[in-house]
């Protein structure tokens, strides 16, 4: 999917997501939508519930995905389960988790993201398609569409200068845990302005206007308050910064300010 960033655009966004809704309540199925970045994530956790047929989970591969795929599941199948509330990682998602790792690790370049995406992209495939590129170490770990896996492992050869070869590995194996920079501070609320100036030493002035711009998420929606208060485990992600996750807050200090720790994503 584009950038949504009009409201047709968004309108055209919440009537897919009605109709996968829909879809699924009258068929009785689990229907799927694309992988979803945060911006259209929180598209649907905004959609008013009752235009929704059914309850809905996502997930992307990994505890801390960004792109998520959405599932609407109906209220019978949970009946079926015999669940309430069903964890987004036993429901049989049509994606794959692939291994892209160098031919020869002696000649093997230093990787990035991007170079990794943009070899995918040349493909032909829809980045809509694709769930997060994770770097790890001297290979990279792809989730995609169930579909695209056998093109991916055939036609991925070479990611910049380097040879590589793509196979597909169990979810279970793709497991991750990023990398993370544990932060203490004070603070004088725990507010979400304040945890982005802990986080990315820089001043409350600047970040307000990432948030007040829409580019500041709390597991995967929006927040244009800069007084939010986030909750302790809440993600926090922003748009071309990072993110982090609040974990706790302590005793507040002489001064009365309060202690937290987060933990930044590196």
């Amino acid at each position: 999917m584009q950038e949504i960033n009009n409201e047709k655009d968004i309108l055209l966004l919440e009537k897919r997501f009605v109709e996968l809704s829909r879809t699924a309540y009258q068929r009785d199925i689990i229907t799927y939508s694309d992988f979803l970045n945060l911006n259209e994530q929180n598209i649907l956790h905004t959609l008013p519930k009752d235009r929704l047929f059914t309850r809905f989970v996502s997930f992307g591969g990994y505890g801390m995905a960004e792109r998520q795929m959405a599932a609407f599941i109906p209220d019978a199948l949970y009946l079926r389960w015999g669940k309430k509330d069903v964890d987004p990682e036993v429901v049989p998602y049509p994606f794959c988790a692939l291994k892209i790792s160098p031919l020869n690790k002696k000649f093997a370049e230093n990787l990035s993201h991007r170079d990794y995406l943009g070899a995918v992209l040349n493909l032909g495939i829809e980045r809509a398609k694709t769930g997060d590129i994770l770097i790890d170490g001297e290979s990279a770990l792809l989730f995609a569409h169930k579909d695209l896996t056998e093109l991916i492992c055939r036609e991925l050869t070479r990611v910049r200068h380097t040879s590589v070869y793509a196979e597909v590995i169990p979810i279970s194996g793709a497991d991750y845990t990023p990398a993370c920079e544990e932060i203490k501070g004070t603070v004088a609320s725990v507010r979400l302005d304040s945890l982005l100036a802990l986080a990315f030493s820089s001043s409350r002035t600047r970040l307000t206007g990432l948030i007040e711009g829409a580019k500041v998420y709390v597991n995967g929606r929006l927040i244009t308050s800069n007084g939010y208060q986030p909750s302790e485990g809440d993600v926090v992600s922003v748009r071309g910064m990072g993110k982090f996750r609040f974990d706790s807050a302590g005793e507040r200090t002489r001064k009365n300010r309060i202690m937290v720790v987060i933990h930044k994503y590196v």
